[in-house]
């Protein structure tokens, strides 16, 4: 490492692409750019920088050109959505500022100029913010004016529901947020709709007359991952289309009227399964992708993904739906036909488009790779050139490969250059059914410019590879994955000379930390380890995780009131073998984590303390399980130093 390298302030001089919206004509495009900025730069802290995002949003096209600013202000703009003759956009405004304390107000803002119109003024945001197709209404989700100030107040909290916090949310409110109709001519607001259970998703029908919605039965169905879709008029109560008693991630009204498509998996059905294409209507279910053995979505990971990326599947006409999805380590765009035929419309097995709109006229997007910092299009042409702020040059991964009975599998390596052997890390990605592959990472990048040779792989476990690769660690965790993990990471070390056998290192979150801690208690090879939102408990966390009622069920076949169950459970618990830890570890979690909860970390590191394995936890407040890609940005920068702190202490020689 040279006195000039990088250090974890380069993520500061990053903007963060999001949200690319096409509009109606396919000729124009809106998105939102997040920026670092001080957090009043009028008042600045002596001594304490508080570096937070600040977004705006941006405008390209007609006529190519690079994008160009369209909103202004203090305010954090985000959540664009052009009407349907394309003369306004509806956005979402976090204040307005200092002064300003709403957050998430629906404004109104004509593309022919003036000032924008707040039109809601709730405590709570808007969410979901969607026109009518002939433009006169505007829908949303909000909580409007409910408050829930027990905490304040020192009141007690009675718990009825099976899930009463989530991550990303904290404590869940009484009642779901409802369904809000704005009409733009009248300028009057109403509430739609008063759910018993959550709204997850919904989409207008295409004459206008109401939505179709998605949505549980009840608190216990929603609980178990089971879901419907169903009928909303602008008059009346809902009506259930379904019998689908499973997930259902979105649904697509298709042209007609009559018919639907949705993605999601059949009952039956667990985490482990991929998410298709269903077509429903006339009492029949058709999966669209049949042929197609990928998941619908990109699930590649990646930490410069702040804000939002849709990818809702899109009807291009009445026989094409146009979606993206996740092939091995890339993710582009595909059509599915009626009649079941899968076509690559937009597929770089280089790189990936982590989010897109498209209508028949135009598509908008945002494409990355591993060496290229994600940048927006519009109709092939690029409008963003935000690769030329990158404060270090891109290095570029070397494709490394592994054999196993599933086939072949593969990872990357990054190499820090120079003529010195380099320390070694194996990071394992979450999920377990994600995946690392060609999208750009700030993390990796700066850990090679520091001088670390960094490599990733995607085990058994992971999407992309057909689903007989993500169903052989159903039940077992910690068997086959780990086998490849290090079957992979012995491959590297052998094929790689700059790599230094002798300074290791394993690092990973959630799943990753999961795998982390199963590898230290199983093998004292690590010179080092860096846990992060992990799992060493198994039993605890089907307690405590906003998932964990259901999820030990789906992965591996068990719940943890049964005894027998109970058992496996703990059989595979990392903690069980604690006592074979010799590894120096570093421990980071964030407090409002519910999906990992935090205590998963106390218990690792109340173990690690007792049997005197050098330790050090790192516990981050007011974050969740979103730390490492969308977490407050100062909180970003104190995670990535003290990863680099712990590995020059034990990696680098004396």
């Amino acid at each position: 490492m040279t006195q000039s390298a990088p250090g974890p302030e380069s993520l500061l001089a990053l903007s963060f692409p999001s949200d690319p919206q096409v509009s109606p004509d396919g000729q124009r495009l809106a998105f939102v750019l997040s920026r670092t900025e001080e957090q009043d730069p009028r008042q600045p802290q002596e001594g304490w920088a508080r570096p937070r995002y600040k977004s705006h949003i941006w405008l390209a096209g007609p006529g190519g050109g690079p994008a160009r600013p369209f909103t202004t202000g203090e305010g954090r703009d985000s959540a664009p959505r052009w009407s349907p003759d394309g003369g306004t956009l509806a956005f979402v405004r976090d204040g307005g500022g200092p002064s300003d304390g709403l957050k998430g107000q629906l404004h109104l803002l004509p593309l022919s100029g003036g000032e924008a119109r707040r039109v809601t003024e709730f405590r709570h945001p808007v969410q979901n913010v969607q026109w009518s197709p002939d433009g006169r209404l505007l829908a949303f989700l909000s909580s409007a004016d409910d408050e829930d100030r027990r905490d304040e107040r020192g009141e007690a909290r009675i718990i009825t529901q099976p899930v009463y916090r989530a991550n990303g949310r904290d404590w869940l409110p009484e009642r779901p947020a409802r369904l809000w109709l704005y009409d733009v001519q009248a300028g009057d607001l109403r509430e739609w709709h008063a759910p018993a259970e959550e709204i997850t998703a919904y989409a207008w029908r295409p004459g206008g007359d109401g939505v179709l919605l998605v949505s549980s039965e009840s608190a216990r169905h929603a609980a178990r991952w089971e879901q419907e879709v169903y009928r909303l008029d602008l008059e009346g109560a809902p009506r259930r289309l379904t019998t689908w008693n499973s997930a259902v991630q979105a649904v697509i009204p298709h042209p007609d009227g009559e018919r639907f498509a949705l993605v999601g998996r059949p009952a039956g059905q667990g985490n482990t399964e991929h998410a298709h294409l269903y077509l429903l209507g006339g009492g029949s279910v058709t999966r669209l992708d049949a042929g197609h053995d990928h998941p619908v979505g990109n699930l590649v990971g990646g930490d410069c993904h702040v804000g939002a990326f849709p990818a809702r599947p899109v009807w291009l006409d009445d026989t094409r739906l146009l979606f993206v999805s996740t092939v091995r380590g890339s993710a582009g765009l595909f059509t599915a036909s009626v009649g079941g035929q899968v076509t690559p419309v937009d597929h770089d097995a280089q790189g990936v488009i982590s989010a897109f709109t498209a209508n028949a006229s135009g598509t908008a997007l945002i494409r990355e790779s591993a060496t290229r910092f994600p940048e927006v299009e519009l109709n092939g042409a690029r409008v963003t050139d935000l690769n030329a702020s990158l404060p270090f040059p891109a290095r570029a991964p070397q494709r490394v490969t592994f054999a196993t009975e599933h086939g072949e599998g593969e990872g990357w390596v990054l190499l820090p250059g120079g003529d010195v052997p380099a320390p070694a890390l194996l990071s394992i990605h979450g999920g377990p059914h994600t995946d690392y592959g060609h999208t750009f990472t700030h993390e990796f990048q700066l850990l090679a410019a520091r001088g670390y040779g960094v490599c990733y792989s995607n085990p058994r476990g992971s999407v992309g590879y057909g689903q007989a690769w993500v169903d052989a660690i159903h039940g077992r965790w910690g068997t086959v994955d780990k086998d490849d993990l290090l079957q992979f990471f012995d491959r590297c070390l052998e094929h790689f000379p700059a790599l230094d056998a002798t300074r290791t290192a394993v690092m990973g979150g959630s799943y990753g930390g999961f795998m982390t801690n199963l590898i230290t208690a199983h093998t004292p090879r690590f010179q080092a380890a860096v846990t992060d939102r992990s799992i060493c408990n198994l039993i605890s966390f089907g307690g405590t995780s906003d998932i964990g009622l259901r999820f030990w069920h789906d992965e591996l076949g068990l719940d943890m009131w049964r005894r027998a169950d109970a058992e496996k459970l703990w059989a595979m618990s990392p903690l069980r073998d604690v006592e074979n830890v010799s590894t120096p570890t570093l421990i980071v979690h964030s407090v409002l984590d519910h999906r990992c909860p935090i205590e998963q970390a106390e218990q690792w590191y109340a173990a690690l303390t007792a049997l005197d394995v050098p330790v050090r936890f790192v516990r981050f407040p007011g974050e969740d399980h979103e730390l490492s890609r969308s977490g407050r940005p100062d909180r970003r920068l104190t995670r990535l130093t003290e990863y680099l702190n712990w590995l020059d202490r034990w990696l680098r020689p004396a």
